[in-house]
């Protein structure tokens, strides 16, 4: 079994980074860090995820023989009918993931809420593999909630947003419950502001009575009872059943290989798979003669990054409801394929658009002991639902599932959403070498595919890899942020490629990561969040 002379901990978030780092110092391991810091992420983060979202790890513990992905995707409830919504729809969002319907039922309000998974994904894997007491772990989110937590410019950027894509306001969200107007706005009913202080003392409560009681408080104890009786209060469709009946999902990663290299991720509805065929497709190219960022790098990136989101819109779904060909999608064959066409010129066509929202965080961590954790956890866009005297939000994840009855997202009981989640791992033999994920919605899998080619392709640190400029194509165009050379755009837009180019210099999802080598490891926190890295 390896062992560093540090650990490290990285995420979006420095007051959960902070709690993650204190559990190592206290002789916890990377499972006990990752809650921790997961649970922190819900208080001080409380848009991005919580208690009542969703998400997925990967824990890799080579000394315990463990390496597993546990799937906690939030599940349509049992009574979701394939066409209750059939009659009021308005359209698809903009950006092509998600539907806006009559009142936008489906993304704010109690219809909007899918059955949540990450209390019990987060019990589920501290009580079977950390060290210390789950109360413990949770102690630092209590003090957060109880006390209070500054805004900082990204929470404070994603209130301000304004509606997007044809969803509804983010203030809107916010002050949707009576809990959302008190604790999110100032006295004189404007939106707190950067430097304003939060404190939930419901959360705080709630937090309390988890730590006492664990998971099953909140999916068939107290806690349960009130929120069934909540959302069943005020139109809702979950009850008591989904959340009695609710399970998480372990599994073996999805394994394939890059440059010598084995690389593991999470299986569907998440995104890892388009992770895999990416780099499969461009294990045929020798990127780094081409140059870093160049127009021949841009254009065959983003072609192969086309062409499993083709893939991915055509053949990816919730395995429990829709058959997916996931041999052929990571197939080195396919991969081939793929990479003849774009060598030859040929242009792949794809009919959607580049945003989605961004409400999700990730957070990766490194022990002494060479245990990992990879989690990316969310609430999707958040319902704006807080149940009285409970203090967090609920999930918004009904919005993201198709309306008209008959298509591979449909409508369906107990179904779960694709999701571009992908906690990513890579090993040079039995070593581990890289821990990278991000949020960011559709972006996920391209920052994280990009930042992995930056280290192992063009031997970037995590901290240079996860801050040089991104590109996209999960549309017909490409999108670059504004950090991409005007020339190479310039050029790209002479062979009659469509370019949009971000306002942001750093875009594309928020990657955080951890590279270990043969001299110590490191990491980096993307520069577009408000994320740092702690060794400890």
């Amino acid at each position: 079994m390896a062992e560093y002379p540090v650990g490290m901990v990285v995420a979006a978030q420095p007051e959960a980074v902070e709690a993650g780092a204190e559990v190592l110092r206290n002789g916890g391991n990377a499972v006990d860090a990752a809650i921790a810091c997961g649970l922190v992420a819900g208080v001080v983060d409380p848009q991005m995820c919580g208690i009542a979202g969703f998400g997925n790890m990967q824990v890799y513990l080579p000394g315990q023989g463990v390496h597993q992905c546990i799937d906690f995707h939030a599940k349509s409830p049992l009574a979701t009918k394939a066409d209750q919504w059939a009659d009021i729809i308005v359209g698809e969002t903009r950006d092509g993931f998600g539907f806006v319907l009559e009142g936008n039922v489906n993304d704010v309000g109690y219809q909007a809420i899918a059955t949540p998974g990450s209390l019990k994904a987060y019990f589920e894997a501290q009580t079977t593999w950390g060290k210390k007491d789950w109360e413990e772990i949770v102690g630092p989110a209590i003090k957060w909630a109880e006390n209070g937590f500054v805004v900082r410019p990204h929470v404070a950027g994603w209130w301000s947003e304004g509606a997007t894509m044809g969803r509804a306001h983010n203030v809107d969200r916010l002050k949707y419950s009576a809990t959302g107007r008190d604790i999110y706005f100032r006295s004189d009913g404007s939106l707190k502001r950067v430097g304003d202080t939060v404190v939930n003392p419901d959360m705080a409560g709630t937090l309390r009575l988890i730590a006492a009681e664990g998971a099953d408080v909140f999916y068939s104890g107290e806690l349960g009872t009130r929120i069934a009786e909540d959302i069943s209060a005020h139109g809702g469709s979950l009850d008591d059943r989904d959340l009695a009946n609710y399970q998480t999902t372990h599994n073996e990663p999805l394994e394939s290989t890059y440059r010598g290299l084995g690389v593991t991720t999470n299986r569907p509805p998440g995104g890892g798979v388009m992770v895999l065929e990416m780099l499969n497709i461009l294990e045929n190219f020798d990127l780094r003669s081409m140059g870093h960022n160049t127009v021949e790098y841009v254009r065959t990136v983003t072609e192969a990054m086309k062409r499993a989101t083709s893939d991915k819109d055509n053949y990816v779904g919730d395995p429990e409801h829709f058959e997916v060909p996931l041999e052929w999608l990571i197939s080195k064959e396919h991969a081939q394929d793929q990479a003849r066409m774009i060598a030859t010129g040929t242009r792949a066509k794809v009919e959607r658009l580049s945003y989605e929202a961004k409400d999700t965080t990730h957070v990766c961590v490194v022990d002494r002991d060479g245990n990992a954790v990879s989690m990316t956890h969310s609430l999707g866009m958040p319902s704006g639902v807080i149940t009285d005297g409970l203090g967090f939000m609920y999930n918004g994840c009904m919005a993201v599932f198709d309306p008209r009855p008959g298509n591979a997202d449909s409508l369906a009981p107990g179904k779960s959403r694709f999701s571009s989640l992908c906690p990513t791992m890579a090993f040079e033999g039995d070593n581990l070498k890289y821990v990278v994920g991000a949020p960011g919605g559709t972006q996920i899998a391209m920052g994280v595919t990009q930042v992995l080619l930056n280290s192992i392709d063009f031997d970037m640190n995590m901290l240079e890899a996860v801050s040089a400029p991104r590109v996209s194509g999960t549309s017909d165009a490409i999108d670059v942020s504004n950090g991409i050379p005007w020339s190479v755009t310039e050029a790209l837009e002479s062979e009659g490629y469509e370019v949009i180019r971000s306002p942001r210099t750093h875009d594309f999802a928020w990657v955080h990561g951890i590279r270990v080598g043969s001299d110590g490891i490191d990491g980096g926190a993307d520069p577009a969040a408000d994320g740092v890295v702690q060794s400890v």
